[in-house]
């Protein structure tokens, strides 16, 4: 499979810079911060409702809104795709009761 993620995360830079009568994205950007994170909070719950109905396409198409919203806030703040897969790299092989407990959780 394509690097879709990596390939979506480039576009998403670019619609930075977009005029934001011209893209959702751009429009997100310049609404700032509370918009995405207001967006991010309804996929989420969407994902949710989506995996308790059962329904295996629409669980689907609703993780992929949450990972493109998630994207547009890594974005937004001046990360990207990278820095979230070499965390989850840095956690590969760890056991995750290990990992959490070293976060204090």
């Amino acid at each position: 499979m394509n690097d879709v993620l990596g390939e979506l995360a480039a576009v998403l830079e670019v619609r930075k810079q977009a005029d934001p009568d011209s893209s959702y994205v751009a429009q997100l950007y310049h609404k700032g911060l509370d918009a995405i994170l207001k967006k991010i909070g309804e996929e989420a719950t969407e994902t949710v409702m989506a995996a308790k109905d059962g329904v295996p396409e629409k669980l689907v198409c609703e993780v992929a809104d949450l990972w493109f919203h998630t994207l547009v806030l890594l974005a937004q703040q001046g990360l990207g795709l990278d820095a979230v897969l070499e965390e989850l790299q840095r956690r590969f092989g760890l056991s995750g009761l290990d990992e959490k407990a070293a976060r204090g959780e």
